[in-house]
């Protein structure tokens, strides 16, 4: 058996505090080599504040996404998580040195009789992911890492608080920057969306120039001529907490309808979802991550948008537009537009779409990401859910990777969301 050279303490979740020393629980591991344990080791909170400055230096130096930042997850735990019975388990590894080797973002969600381990926010994130230090992967191989994660396992379920059944990281991306993302090297399934971005330059004519044909880009000024016959075409940023909450509002009102045209569930009616946006919205802590705009045509808010600025990279996450006759002439594509312009002007170098395969991103991007699933059991009581997961996954995957049998999922859902409509407005009118 090794000697471990250096022990930490585990403080785990609960009303009193629980400490575990690694030397104790690695005398129940003589698999675990004596190089990880001498350089590698872990501390779990159930507390974001006992972490939160380390995770605001770390994110900032990190390999991650937006959706890992300390600000996004800990206003979704805030308004959705703790509705929910969501207990946190945010896992920091160290080296022996003490500096950060990753952040692992997940948590324990009680469903039904049983409870899963995930990603903390996973439902409401474009990517899922650890946060790494950027000389991870030169420091950890996948063998090693695989061994903290069995023991970080062998940990959780320890404790009364933080044992769970399964496992279900999902959409979890295949690199983290420069590094492949250490998850994806375990038993991972193909996750029914890709993501796609593009790279920016320092001139919007230019790359606009490279990215448009000039057929397509007579068709683009035809189309903003006439949305000008309804008024004078601008370019919002939001102004301040209110004029954000109300691009918000406005944002999920447009938003909404479309989603019931299509048959669509309304990830605005989740109990906690409209809160977690205008947080983020109007906080002035989150000013400087969120971006908030809309075009205006005339006296028409013509197309809203919900976005990320973070690091060197613009993040479209959730858009909208009006479904009066101004419709017609895209105004959410020059919106669009009007978005990458301006992460020029920001001087980024990224631009991401996130999730999704829908045209217009493929159009634009010039790099596509795989996204990942790991879904596993843990007790005989996980084989189920982890059964069905699994099988949910691949038929998602199989529908929206066979383009006529996703175009009749499209319309049968839009033909039953067109009716829903219609009985609600004869409801409403009687």
């Amino acid at each position: 058996m090794p000697t471990v050279t250096r022990a930490t303490p585990l403080t785990a979740f609960g009303s009193a505090a629980v400490k575990i020393d690694v030397t104790q629980a690695l005398a129940h591991r003589v698999d675990v080599p004596r190089e990880l344990s001498a350089t590698l080791n872990l501390s779990i909170h159930s507390e974001l504040a006992a972490v939160e400055s380390k995770w605001r230096r770390f994110e900032t130096v990190a390999e991650c996404t937006a959706f890992q930042s300390f600000d996004w997850l800990a206003a979704w735990q805030r308004h959705i998580g703790q509705r929910q019975g969501v207990i946190p388990v945010i896992v920091v590894g160290s080296f022996a040195d003490g500096e950060t080797a990753f952040i692992l973002p997940l948590a324990v969600e009680p469903m039904r009789a049983m409870r899963r381990l995930c990603w903390l926010g996973q439902d409401l994130c474009d990517y899922t992911a650890p946060l790494l230090a950027r000389d991870f992967s030169q420091r950890v191989s996948p063998d090693r890492f695989r061994e903290v994660w069995q023991d970080l396992h062998v940990r959780l379920q320890r404790e009364p608080q933080l044992r769970h059944d399964w496992i279900a990281l999902e959409k979890m991306p295949r690199r983290l920057g420069s590094q492949i993302n250490p998850f994806t090297h375990f038993d991972v399934a193909t996750n029914a969306s890709g993501a796609h971005l593009t790279r920016l330059g320092d001139d919007w004519q230019k790359f606009y120039f490279e990215k448009r044909s000039s057929a397509t880009r007579r068709h683009d000024r035809a189309k903003r001529r006439h949305l000008s016959e309804y008024g004078e075409i601008r370019f919002v940023n939001s102004t301040g907490p209110e004029d954000a909450r109300c691009m918000i509002e406005t944002l999920m009102q447009q938003k909404s309808r479309l989603l019931a045209r299509k048959g669509i569930p309304n990830i605005f009616a989740q109990p906690g979802c409209r809160e977690f946006l205008l947080d983020l919205a109007a906080n002035p802590e989150t000013r400087n991550l969120i971006h908030i705009s809309r075009i205006e045509i005339g006296t028409i808010w013509a197309a809203v948008n919900f976005g990320i600025v973070f690091g060197d990279c613009y993040y479209h996450v959730v858009a909208s537009f009006d479904d009066s006759e101004v419709a017609h002439y895209g105004p959410g594509a020059l919106h669009l537009r009007e978005l990458m312009a301006y992460a020029i002007r920001l001087g980024l170098r990224r631009f991401d779409f996130t999730i999704g395969d829908e045209p217009y991103k493929r159009e634009w991007s010039d790099s596509h990401q795989t996204l990942h699933d790991l879904i596993t059991a843990t007790t005989w009581r996980g084989w189920p859910p982890s059964a069905c997961e699994k099988v949910r996954l691949r038929l998602k995957r199989f529908m929206k990777q066979t383009p006529a049998v996703w175009r009749a999922v499209g319309s049968i859902r839009s033909a039953a969301g067109l009716l829903r409509t219609s009985l609600s407005r004869k409801i409403a009118v009687d």
